[in-house]
């Protein structure tokens, strides 16, 4: 019954704010739920709450927006049963699927035509240590690995982890982030570009338009 239902928090149609696909008109459907902690998240409303509703009923209200871009989000999306049938269901109605998931989560059974939007935690986020490496045998070169930065400690973990973990060579985008508030993208650039690291470097453009306070954008 557990995969047959699950708990969303929100549906709504936007345009993607990140990733390669910033900028096109997206479908979210937000679950309920996370179990980590970040000090910098900006989705503690989803922790809790959220309505039970059938699979079913979730898929026809994100289709019912007709973009042709939908991503699965949260809170931790990966954390219901349902939302491996649910993202396997939206590949199927042909629409282009993302998921964005913490690291943490197993994206093992993630259908393969998803592509998946996965962070990996630095340590200014305080939960670096739950990155499930492991993940990293599952990530092809239609995902992306995302690294959300608070300061200079964190770019260089990134920089560390990039170099040891041969991420190149997984053939992904790495994308770069700085945390809203906290440390400045032209820091963020500049740093990059003295490294001449390979990664793209990305800013949450729905705050840029909306600011970084309003939800459901």
């Amino acid at each position: 019954m557990k995969e047959d239902t699950l708990v969303i928090h929100e549906i709504y149609s936007s345009i993607q704010g990140e990733s390669t696909f910033a900028g096109l008109p997206c479908t979210f459907v937000r679950l309920t739920g996370c179990n980590l902690r970040c000090a910098w998240c900006d989705t503690t409303q989803a922790f809790y709450g959220g309505k039970r509703m059938p699979r079913s009923e979730v898929r026809e209200k994100a289709l019912a927006f007709g973009t042709p871009l939908v991503e699965l989000t949260g809170g931790e999306p990966l954390l219901q049963p349902g939302a491996i049938p649910l993202l396997q269901d939206l590949c199927d109605a042909g629409r282009t699927v993302l998921v964005e998931t913490s690291g943490e989560a197993d994206v093992s059974r993630v259908d393969p035509r998803v592509h998946k939007i996965m962070d990996l935690k630095a340590p200014g986020s305080g939960e670096s240590h739950r990155n499930r490496w492991s993940n990293l045998t599952h990530i092809t070169p239609r995902d992306e690995i995302k690294f959300v930065l608070s300061d200079r400690v964190d770019y260089e973990w990134m920089r560390s982890v990039i170099h040891e973990r041969e991420l190149a060579q997984l053939g992904c985008t790495l994308l770069a982030s700085a945390v809203w508030g906290k440390l400045s993208p032209k820091d963020l650039v500049a740093w990059v570009l003295e490294d001449a690291l390979l990664v793209r470097v990305q800013v949450q453009l729905h705050k840029v338009i909306w600011g970084a306070d309003t939800q459901g954008v």
